[in-house]
C-alpha cells in the first residue's frame, strides 16, 4: 500500500523536482488536486486531510495561509522561509542535533531547511555545540550558488539567449545584509550575532559552495585544522547524507557545481592553523531544497531516510 502525498505548488522550481523524486517510487503516490481549484484553500484542505504528508512548495503567506487552516494534525513539510523559526514547528534538518530525527518522525508541521541555511548550520552548529566557538562568535561567510536557487524568474533571466551580457559574471546580493535565511541560521547554531554573509550568484544551475573563515585568536577552543577535521567527523559519524573530506582536492579548487543532481553534502576543512576556513559543497536543489524536503517524508512516513536520494 502506497502513502499519498499532496504537493501544494507543484509547478514551481522546487515543488517540479519533488515530484521528479517522487513520481517512480512504488511506495508514494501522489494525489493531484483539479487543476481548476489549485489556488482554491478549501480544496487545497481537503487535499491535505486525504494526503499522509502534504509538502507545501508555495510563498510565505500562501504557505502561512494553509497551514493556519489545516486541523493540526495535517502533517505537513512547508519548504518556504515561513515557519522555520516558528517554535510551534520543527526544524527539518535531521543531522542538527541528536535527536532531531526523532522530532521530524513525530511532527505534523516540519519546516524545511533554506538552502545557505543548510550550508552555514552544517559548519557552525558542531563548533558551537563544542564549545570551539561562542555565541558572540563575529563569524563572517560566503556562498557561491547557481542561478535555480532564484526561482523560475531568476532561471528564465539566465537562460535567455537576449539575456544582459554582465550575467556571465558572478553577482553578489543581500547587499543590506538582511537576507531571509539569517533569522533561522542564527537560531539554528545558537549563536546571537548576526553573521556577515555575502551570498553570490554564479551564471550555472545548480550547486553551491558556502564558506566560513574563522580565526584561531578568537575561538573559545583553539583548534586548528586537524582539530576541526575531527571534530566534524565525530559529530556527522554514521551520517549518510554528509560526509567529511580528510583534505582539500589536489588542484587547489573547491568547484560549487559537482554536487548537482545529488542530495549528499560535503565537508572541507582548509586555510590552515592559525586562520582554518570551514567549508561545505552541496546542491541547493538537493540536501538544500527538494533533496531534504524528500528526506524529511521518508522520516515522517518510517521509511529510510535516504531511499530515493541515493
Amino acid at each position: 500500500m502506497a502513502f499519498h502525498v499532496f504537493i501544494d505548488g507543484a509547478h514551481g522550481t522546487t515543488g517540479l523536482k519533488i515530484r521528479e523524486y517522487l513520481e517512480d517510487r512504488d511506495d508514494i503516490e501522489i494525489i493531484e488536486i483539479d487543476e481548476q481549484k489549485r489556488k482554491d484553500l478549501d480544496e487545497r484542505v481537503k487535499m491535505t486531510q486525504k494526503a499522509d504528508v502534504s509538502i507545501l512548495c508555495l510563498p510565505d503567506q500562501a504557505s502561512k495561509e494553509l497551514a493556519e487552516a489545516a486541523p493540526d494534525d495535517v502533517r505537513l513539510i512547508d519548504t518556504s522561509t515561513a515557519h522555520r523559526v516558528n517554535p510551534d514547528w520543527v526544524y527539518g534538518m535531521a543531522e542538527l542535533q541528536p535527536g532531531q530525527r526523532k522530532k521530524i518522525k513525530n511532527a505534523s508541521r516540519v519546516a524545511n531547511p533554506g538552502c545557505h541555511a543548510t550550508g552555514f548550520i552544517s559548519l557552525v552548529k558542531p563548533l558551537e555545540a563544542d564549545g570551539v566557538c561562542g555565541a558572540e562568535y563575529p563569524f563572517t561567510s560566503f556562498c557561491v550558488t547557481g542561478y535555480s536557487g532564484g526561482g523560475k524568474k531568476m532561471i528564465a533571466r539566465h537562460e535567455d539567449p537576449d539575456r544582459p551580457s554582465y550575467l556571465v559574471s558572478p553577482g553578489q546580493y543581500g547587499l543590506t545584509q538582511q537576507h531571509k535565511h539569517l533569522p533561522e541560521m542564527m537560531k539554528m547554531t545558537g549563536i546571537s550575532l548576526a553573521p556577515s554573509f555575502c551570498p553570490i550568484v554564479g551564471d550555472f544551475y545548480s550547486g553551491m559552495v558556502m564558506t566560513v573563515p574563522l580565526r584561531k585568536e578568537l575561538m573559545e577552543k583553539k583548534y586548528g585544522v586537524k582539530d576541526l577535521v575531527k571534530l566534524y567527523q565525530d559529530y556527522y559519524n554514521g551520517e549518510k547524507l554528509i560526509t567529511v573530506n580528510e583534505e582539500a582536492p589536489d588542484d587547489g579548487f573547491i568547484h560549487s557545481d559537482l554536487k548537482a543532481g545529488k542530495n549528499s553534502l560535503e565537508i572541507f576543512v582548509t586555510g590552515n592553523d592559525e586562520r582554518p576556513l570551514v567549508i561545505s559543497r552541496f546542491d541547493n536543489l538537493g540536501k538544500g531544497a527538494s533533496g531534504a524536503a524528500v528526506q524529511n517524508l521518508n522520516i515522517m512516513l518510517g521509511i529510510e531516510e535516504t531511499k530515493g536520494l541515493l
